[in-house]
């Protein structure tokens, strides 16, 4: 009979024009799945902070990358079958260099918008670091180890690197400027490299001056149909702009330029910034960012179209020739029908490795913390760093996106506290701060919740009336809100929740959405350190 079941599911599903989804084994979010399981999606695909994100297909098979700043490991690489449903399955460096930079927090800094790519059976990631240049690095298998980053062009303030490989071996480099280290932004620029596509040659051109009608324009895509070359270039800013996509006959121009995505009469600002793929059936997709705040910046997918050689992005609903996003949509087909997907956000914590889902605000040290096979993560007792006035320049803090609009995340651990002065929290971080504080002090475990404004200046944080926990077994919760306003509360059984402290309201980080996560900090520094055993970490709907 259950054989039976799931040849009609099956059949069904073909009938339907691949609209079924036939969940196996595998966990997927409880707080956000943008499937919706009867052939249609919602946007985002990615309620989650995958900034300036780049996706190719190869075969059967799509990955995307995109922005990880100082979050380490960077270059997440994402997999899906579908376009749809997406599974975080590696990320492309595991520690950024140089390495005595990296090894404390760069807010800001770090990996910019990336572009992958695939040639001649390799994988390449092009990625600016605004403070180095233009670095690449390549793998045979993007599930597996990526080579060391090489450093293909020199320059401070060079930014949003896209190769393009030509039918007679030629190698381009299209990118853009960062004002804030160039002096100089809104052009986009074109160079050669060599064969091997590993050094910028010294032969730059500008192709465009976006100053006029573009206000800003960067992070360009390079693309080749019908005898055109395509640049498509995000404008107008990050929050507020739009899509551009210029062509020319010529890789040097004059281009043509047209606007082909914007908010219009959507509540989707600043629609744009992403990719163009092509499904094996012939369907053309754009993947885009939307700026939503303290979630960073996350990510749509919007259906698209050729008419006379100029792409159609979205739907265009006013006839007016520019798209607007959509909401929902018929899936994409590929041919056939695959399982829910999403990225991890729970954690039981039962692997001997780190979860994928985890990021530190450094290059991290096997002295922060260690999985075990005993089903807990344990963070060590760590000092702050030299002249540290808050938690913005710890390193050693283990955080992950925030993964819906809305979500309650409960966490259950054991303080193995040896010292007085030791603290572990359980924390929502960003430009701005929160957290619940446990610490020993006398000898006693107490719980507060403790808060930093603009943690970025230097700000001290502001500490609530403690209270006094009787177990060193215990359940933090946040509750984050439409909006990303959060409610703390705390339990010794895991049953009953208590409210402590005040609502807090979170923020963006540099660049990046609010995170979550924990910390483990202790004043001075000892041969030996209590520790943070993070038992589970669950990821609900909000009641």
């Amino acid at each position: 009979m259950r054989f039976l079941k799931v040849y009609i599911v099956l059949l069904v599903a073909s009938s339907q024009g691949m609209s079924a989804q036939i969940n196996d084994e595998k966990n997927y979010s409880k707080v956000w799945v943008a499937d919706n399981g009867d052939g249609t999606y919602k946007n985002p695909i990615l309620h989650a902070d995958y900034s300036d994100p780049d996706v190719i297909r190869v075969g059967d098979d799509y990955y995307m990358t995109a922005s990880s700043f100082n979050c380490i490991p960077g270059l997440p690489i994402l997999h899906s079958k579908d376009l749809v449903n997406w599974e975080l399955v590696n990320y492309a460096l595991q520690k950024q260099s140089p390495f005595d930079v990296y090894d404390k927090p760069q807010h800001g800094n770090g990996v910019w918008a990336p572009c992958i790519r695939y040639h001649d059976e390799m994988f390449y990631i092009y990625y600016p670091d605004p403070d180095y240049g233009i670095y690449m690095v390549k793998t045979k298998d993007p599930k597996g180890l990526w080579s060391t980053p090489i450093l293909v062009k020199e320059g401070k303030g060079i930014i949003d690197p896209t190769p393009l490989w030509d039918e007679d071996g030629t190698v381009y480099l299209a990118y853009a400027f960062a004002g804030s280290r160039a002096g100089i932004k809104s052009l986009l620029v074109l160079c050669t490299l060599n064969s091997e596509g590993t050094l910028a040659n010294n032969d730059d051109a500008m192709i465009i001056d976006g100053h006029e009608n573009e206000g800003t324009i960067e992070g360009p895509k390079f693309y080749k149909r019908n005898g055109f070359y395509y640049l498509f270039a995000p404008a107008g800013g990050v929050a507020t702009g739009w899509q551009t996509v210029l062509r020319s006959k010529n890789i040097y121009g004059p281009y043509e330029k047209r606007k082909v995505l914007e908010q219009g009469k959507t509540s989707v600002n600043g629609p744009h910034q992403g990719a163009w793929v092509k499904t094996q059936t012939g369907e053309d997709w754009f993947f885009h960012f939307q700026d939503k705040g303290a979630y960073g910046r996350i990510v749509h997918l919007q259906p698209m179209k050729w008419v006379d050689n100029w792409p159609v992005i979205g739907a265009d609903e006013d006839k007016n020739g520019i798209g607007e996003p959509v909401a929902s949509h018929k899936k994409p087909n590929i041919g056939k029908i695959y399982p829910l997907t999403t990225p991890p956000d729970s954690d039981e914590f039962n692997s001997p490795s780190l979860g994928l889902q985890w990021q530190w605000q450094a290059n991290p040290q096997v002295y922060w913390g260690l999985p075990g096979t005993n089903g807990h993560y344990t963070l060590f007792c760590r000092p702050l760093p030299e002249k540290a006035v808050n938690l913005f320049d710890v390193p050693n803090m283990l955080l992950q996106k925030f993964p819906a609009n809305e979500f309650t995340a409960t966490a259950k651990m054991t303080f193995n506290s040896r010292f007085d002065g030791e603290s572990i929290g359980f924390v929502v971080m960003g430009l701005d701060y929160s957290y619940l504080k446990v610490e020993q002090q006398e000898g006693a475990l107490f719980i507060s919740q403790v808060t930093c404004k603009s943690a970025d200046k230097k700000a001290l944080e502001i500490g609530a009336k403690r209270e006094k926990l009787t177990v060193k077994t215990f359940y933090l919760q946040v509750k984050v809100h439409e909006g990303g306003r959060c409610s703390f509360f705390y339990s010794t059984d895991g049953t009953k929740f208590q409210s402590i402290g005040v609502d807090f309201q979170s923020r963006e980080g540099k660049w990046i959405g609010a995170k979550l996560g924990f910390t483990a900090l202790r004043e001075g520094k000892v041969n030996d350190a209590g520790s943070l055993a993070i038992d589970w970490i669950r990821f609900n709907k909000n009641n």
